[in-house]
C-alpha cells in the first residue's frame, strides 16, 4: 500500500486571451500548489478491478470521479488488463471550490498507480496523459509554481520561492460555482475584447513570462493577483463578494484575488504566522457569515508519494 497526497492550487494571475479554433479559451496563468490536501491510499489487487471509496458521502465514487478515470486511462495503456487497485480518498480541499481538488485527485492516481503497478512512467508522460482528463491536471501533476498555457495544460516552470509565503483561503461551505457557466459567462460580457490570433496570444503570454514578482515569487514585491473570471463571477456571487471584503481588511495582507472559477478567494501573506494570525482576527466575522478558512504555507511540489 502507498499514501499519495493531492495539493490544492491558487492561481496567482489568469487572463482570459480569446478563443481557441477549439471552442476553448486560451488562457494565460500563474499556479501555485499549497499545503491544503487530500490523501489517497492505493491497495494492488491484480484482479482487474478499480474500486474508490471516501470519507465523504457527497462525493461521487462512481466512473464519473476522475480517480477512477485515470485509472482507466492509465491500465488501458498499459496493456495489461488484468491490473486492479483499491483506493480510498482522504478528502480535506473543499468540492466545487476553485482549488483543482479533482484535478489533483485524478493526477495522485495516475503517480500512485504508476508506482504501485510498476509501470515505469516519467512525469513527463504522466502529464501528457494528465492533459487527456483536464485542463488542471498536467499541473497537479508537476505542482510548485508554474506558468500555464493553452487551456492550462502547457507547463513553464518558474523560478522556486525563497521564502515563506502562505494563504489566507475563504469560502462558503454551501456555494460552488460552475466552472463551464463561468467561462461562458465571461464570453457573454468580455468577447468584444478577445485577442484575435495566436500571435497577440504569445505576446502576452511573452509579457507574463517577463514579470518582475515571478523571478522569484516574493514578499518584497508581491503579485498583483489577476483574475479574469473574478470580474464576472464577484457581481453574481454574494458569497465571493463577501470573502473578498472580508480579506481586504485584514492586516500584513499582501494581496488578494478569487482563485480559479470560484468561489474560494484568498489573501497572500508573508508568512504563515501572520497569515493564521489574520484567520484568528477574522474568525467571529468568518463564523457568523458562515465562512470556512484556511491558512496554508506555499508548496514547491505537485502530487507527492509519501514516503
Amino acid at each position: 500500500m502507498i499514501t499519495v497526497t493531492a495539493p490544492a492550487k491558487v492561481n496567482l494571475h489568469l487572463e482570459v486571451l480569446g478563443l481557441r479554433s477549439d471552442g476553448f479559451h486560451e488562457l494565460a496563468m500563474v499556479m501555485q500548489s499549497i499545503d491544503l490536501e487530500d490523501r489517497l491510499r492505493f491497495q494492488n489487487t491484480a484482479d482487474a478491478q478499480l474500486s474508490l471509496t471516501c470519507d465523504d458521502a457527497s462525493l461521487s465514487v462512481g466512473d464519473d470521479n476522475l480517480i477512477l478515470r485515470a485509472a482507466q486511462l492509465l491500465r488501458d495503456r498499459s496493456g495489461f488488463s488484468e491490473l486492479g487497485a483499491s483506493i480510498h480518498l482522504e478528502k480535506r480541499i473543499p468540492i466545487g471550490a476553485g482549488l483543482a481538488g479533482g484535478s489533483s485527485d485524478g493526477a495522485a492516481a495516475l503517480v500512485g498507480l504508476n508506482a504501485i503497478w510498476g509501470l515505469g512512467h516519467s512525469p513527463a508522460d504522466l502529464e501528457r496523459m494528465a492533459a487527456e482528463l483536464g485542463s488542471d491536471m498536467p499541473f497537479c501533476v508537476a505542482g510548485g509554481c508554474q506558468l500555464c498555457f493553452g487551456r492550462g495544460e502547457k507547463l513553464e516552470a518558474v523560478p522556486p520561492i525563497t521564502q515563506p509565503l502562505a494563504v489566507l483561503l475563504v469560502k462558503d461551505p454551501t456555494v460552488s460555482v460552475s466552472t463551464p457557466w463561468a467561462y461562458k459567462r465571461c464570453r457573454e460580457l468580455n468577447q468584444s475584447n478577445y485577442l484575435a490570433d495566436e500571435a497577440e496570444f504569445e505576446q502576452r503570454r511573452q509579457a507574463l513570462r517577463r514579470v518582475d514578482w515571478l523571478n522569484p515569487l516574493r514578499s518584497e514585491l508581491p503579485p498583483p493577483l489577476h483574475n479574469d473570471l473574478q470580474e464576472v463571477v464577484a457581481p453574481e456571487t454574494s458569497a465571493v463578494r463577501l470573502a473578498l471584503d472580508l480579506l481586504n481588511n485584514v492586516p500584513h495582507r499582501l494581496a488578494v484575488a478569487m482563485s480559479g472559477s470560484g468561489p474560494s478567494c484568498f489573501a497572500l501573506f508573508p508568512d504563515l504566522e501572520s497569515c493564521c494570525q489574520a484567520q484568528d482576527q477574522l474568525s467571529p466575522q468568518l463564523d457568523r457569515a458562515g465562512l470556512k478558512a484556511w491558512s496554508c504555507a506555499l508548496r514547491h511540489d505537485g502530487v507527492r508519494i509519501e514516503a
